[in-house]
């Protein structure tokens, strides 16, 4: 009664020998790549069970699989809209840099370009793909909550954790973990993370202990990072870590082409969306997207013709509903002056603010400062440097 099986169709070896039969001969099994053996009859409710959770494992692996060509079909390279060569070459960049399942990259490009598409991308077209994507934004997350977030937390590491909690980092064992607005993590969180990409080790708050991870990182930031690093608010040695291959997205005024395409694409999905006939784009309308400059990029542009669409006429695209012609001014009136620095800097903070709608991202991209400098600004506590 000795033999090696084949559990068809989950493929898994395993040996089953009599009750007197020669355990050597289950070694050598386990050598050739048997998962387990089993004495019968002794062991034929250890060999129900071990059928029953191979089964469930499969069909947990299948559905993985499944859910990984779903989202390379709606998430992946293909889902990136645009022929422009600056924007091609950046996706035949990704293509190459995905099939490396541990390469750290480093996104960049202003707000609204498309980081988060790429970074799913990249994870659902690399070895990665049947295991979590995980997303997290640095600038939503209050500073005192995202080293919980990230790295977990033992039970009573601070008032309130009642329970431990594993953090993003263990649970996108096997997948990726795209930490989007990666400049704006606090600068004491940064050894934190350093030490988990070298190591592909964690310690929760809390704990006594590290505990393995294996994790792709990919973090995106709008932010001009070298510069943070000259301010003292971002490490030197987490840059170059994070910056093993560096991934910079086209602004889309410097896509040529893509705007049409682009707007053309959002009327044909937002109107089947809204149950609404699909609009045609005339000569004019077309010189006016291309003239725009989009400082909001893609999810600018899907905004106005969302907006002209639910605004227009049914089936058409009208001119005094796009909204796309009309730039906005970068000032609402003068600057004190003169005034103290300090008044000035705050004045010009809060206009941009009004600006940007209360998008403190938006406002510190378009002044050329990081998030949490304009926060600083915005506490009172001044920047008179």
């Amino acid at each position: 009664m000795d033999y090696l099986a084949t559990l068809s169709p989950l493929s898994i070896p395993f040996y089953v020998i009599g009750a007197s039969g020669d355990h050597r001969l289950a070694v050598a099994a386990l050598q050739r790549g048997a998962r387990d053996y089993f004495a019968l009859p002794d062991d034929l409710g250890l060999l129900r069970r071990s059928l029953e959770r191979q089964r469930t494992e499969s069909r947990g692996r299948r559905a993985a699989e499944r859910f990984a060509e779903d989202e390379r079909e709606s998430s992946g390279f293909g889902a990136i809209i645009g022929r422009s060569v600056a924007l091609r070459q950046v996706i035949e960049q990704a293509r190459r840099v995905a099939q490396h399942r541990d390469v750290t990259v480093l996104i960049g490009g202003e707000t609204g370009t498309g980081k988060e598409l790429l970074a799913r991308a990249l994870h659902y077209h690399s070895p990665r793909a049947a295991a979590p994507f995980v997303e997290i934004n640095c600038a939503a997350i209050p500073a005192n909550l995202l080293e919980s977030e990230l790295f977990g937390h033992e039970r009573g590491a601070f008032t309130g954790a009642v329970a431990a909690k594993p953090g993003l980092l263990e649970l996108a064992h096997g997948g990726t973990v795209f930490l989007d607005e990666i400049g704006n993590l606090p600068l004491e969180l940064q050894p934190k993370l350093l030490r988990a990409l070298e190591t592909r080790e964690i310690r929760r708050v809390g704990g006594q202990s590290s505990r393995k991870v294996d994790v792709r990182i990919i973090g995106a930031s709008h932010v001009d990072l070298p510069a943070a690093i000259a301010r003292g608010e971002f490490r030197e040695d987490l840059f170059y870590r994070l910056n093993v291959v560096a991934l910079l997205l086209p602004p889309l005024r410097a896509r040529e082409g893509d705007v049409e395409l682009l707007a053309e694409t959002f009327i044909t999905r937002l109107a089947a969306q809204y149950g609404l006939p699909p609009a045609l784009l005339d000569l004019e309308t077309r010189s006016r997207l291309r003239a725009h400059p989009w400082p909001g990029n893609v999810r600018e542009l899907r905004n106005v013709i969302e907006r002209a669409l639910v605004l227009s006429t049914p089936g058409h695209l009208e001119l005094e509903d796009l909204g796309a012609s009309r730039v906005i001014p970068e000032s609402g009136g003068e600057l004190p002056f003169p005034a103290p620095l300090r008044t000035i800097t705050q004045a010009a903070v809060e206009r941009m603010l009004r600006l940007a709608h209360g998008n403190k991202s938006e406002a510190a991209r378009r002044l050329g400062i990081s998030r949490p400098r304009l926060q600083r600004i915005i506490d009172g506590l001044g920047e008179d440097e």
